[in-house]
């Protein structure tokens, strides 16, 4: 098992910043998904952000170190959880941050994959340990992340049962599909699947497969596939699900996907603002980080 969790936050949040015609949004709202980063945005009461909750899953998981990359101009990341560079206490977990700093030919992020070099090269010691690796807009359970922590497997992802995603089907039929073996080892990832593909890539449950992006990463082999990561023809940068298909490639068994099947809530628009907060309002009373540290016992 391992603490640690590394939380991709330094993204240009391009499709939050784009106009909308939802009428269901305040003022600030809109403001702040034109201003913050997607994980900053305030969706729980007194304005607390998502990355509250994320944090709170987490801690009840049992991660203990929690590593934020953040950009450039990420400064609002240290009013909410610590102004030191490194070990800041927040509810009891050591939360340091890492810059994902953008080369000066670009004028965006060179992608997740660039991200998470630029963490381990700023943490080097996370290149001898194990760690966990997800989204800051997503909001993963407690079951998940713990699954991700406690797996035996050097290298996995949650593989999410499709179906059990709570939106639009066509936002769902644009999510890339994973090809898993009949012992649910990543085979491939497949990007804007056809219909038929997708019905040919059930799998041994019957069930299609996507990735919301949550990993658990052997540092020491992953080191170097981050390193020579190629770039993405289309999308021009640097991506996980490439670096996890270039360790398939060498080590075809080294990579499980743990089947889940719950909704994973998600900022990408600012149309899902309102739906997360009703999220939020059903299953979140209020953030008792007492009883976290209660559910880290019960979950070690």
């Amino acid at each position: 098992m391992h603490t640690n969790l590394i939380i991709l936050a330094g993204g240009a949040s391009s499709r939050m910043k784009k106009q909308t015609d939802a009428k269901n949004l305040t003022e600030e709202e809109v403001e702040q998904a034109n201003k913050r980063s997607k994980g900053l945005i305030g969706v729980g009461p007194e304005g607390r952000p998502l990355l509250d909750y994320l944090l709170y899953n987490a801690k009840e998981a049992g991660y203990k170190n929690v590593y934020i990359i953040i950009s450039e101009n990420g400064s609002l990341f240290q009013e909410f959880y610590g102004n030191k560079k490194k070990n800041n206490d927040f509810h009891g977990l050591n939360i340091s941050f890492a810059v994902q700093y953008i080369p000066k030919e670009r004028v965006k992020p060179f992608g997740t994959a660039d991200a998470l070099f630029q963490a381990v090269e700023q943490y080097p010691e996370l290149n001898s340990e194990f760690y966990t690796v997800c989204n800051s807009d997503n909001l993963y359970s407690t079951e998940a992340l713990h699954a991700l922590r406690t797996t035996k497997s050097p290298n996995a992802f949650i593989s999410y049962d499709r179906d059990s995603l709570e939106f639009p089907s066509e936002r769902i039929s644009r999510f890339a599909i994973a090809i898993l073996d009949n012992e649910n080892h990543l085979i491939d990832i497949i990007e804007k699947p056809e219909p038929n593909t997708v019905s040919k890539s059930k799998d041994a449950e019957g069930k299609v497969r996507v990735s919301m992006n949550a990993f658990k990463f052997q540092g020491d082999v992953l080191y170097q596939y981050l390193k020579d990561c190629p770039v993405h023809p289309e999308r021009d940068e640097k991506e996980l699900p490439t670096v996890l298909l270039n360790v398939v490639k060498e080590y075809p068994k080294d990579v499980k996907g743990i089947p889940f099947a719950e909704h994973v809530p998600d900022l990408t628009a600012k149309e899902d603002i309102v739906a997360v907060k009703e999220y939020l309002k059903k299953h979140f009373v209020n953030l008792d980080w007492g009883l976290a540290v209660n559910a880290v016992l019960k979950h070690n």
